[in-house]
């Protein structure tokens, strides 16, 4: 993997992301879809924004829970893409940016094997931002569960709309992330 490194962070746009799977273990289960905002990091201006289901080849490996929390159904995926044209759709909106997610360790791993799956260069930036830390150092280390809704309660910012799905969960870590950064 060839490290890409932003001349000026101060200026590189954030790819805020989020993706929906078949469960938590990337390599056994796979992205079901991929939300991402893309804003400038100063201004916080959305540039861009994406929301692509993925055609599962894997499906008899999922976590029933992250299927259903998912809303995953064959009729709602019948146009769904494949990996590889998703992740190439993704580089080409997020090449220059910083990798960002509510929980970047998870949506990273995901992302990274995917990136490795398919042979698509990921031309962001190496650094990785990632806002439950933020949230944490915030005071959310004080609650008893740090998942996006509560992390939404705790900082005055409307939580993810129904139906769920990876452009909402980007979108409301996105104003979580505008938020945090006051």
């Amino acid at each position: 993997m060839t490290f890409i490194n932003v001349k000026n962070l101060k200026e590189a746009p954030i790819a805020m992301t989020d993706l929906e799977t078949s469960g938590d273990v990337f390599g056994v289960h796979e992205i079901l879809e991929v939300g991402l905002v893309v804003f400038d990091q100063n201004s916080f201006e959305i540039i861009d924004t994406l929301n692509i289901k993925t055609k599962p080849l894997r499906i008899a490996n999922a976590v029933p829970a992250a299927l259903e929390r998912n809303g995953y159904n064959e009729k709602d995926w019948e146009n769904a893409i494949d990996l590889e044209k998703a992740i190439k759709i993704y580089a080409e909106k997020t090449k220059g940016a910083i990798f960002c997610a509510y929980n970047a360790t998870f949506d990273w791993g995901f992302m990274n094997n995917a990136f490795r799956e398919t042979g698509i260069k990921d031309e962001m930036d190496y650094h990785r931002l990632d806002v439950l830390s933020i949230a944490w150092a915030k005071g959310m280390k004080e609650s008893e569960k740090w998942n996006l809704k509560v992390a939404c309660e705790m900082f005055g910012v409307a939580p993810e709309p129904d139906p769920h799905n990876a452009l909402n969960g980007a979108m409301t870590a996105y104003k979580l992330f505008k938020k945090l950064s006051e």
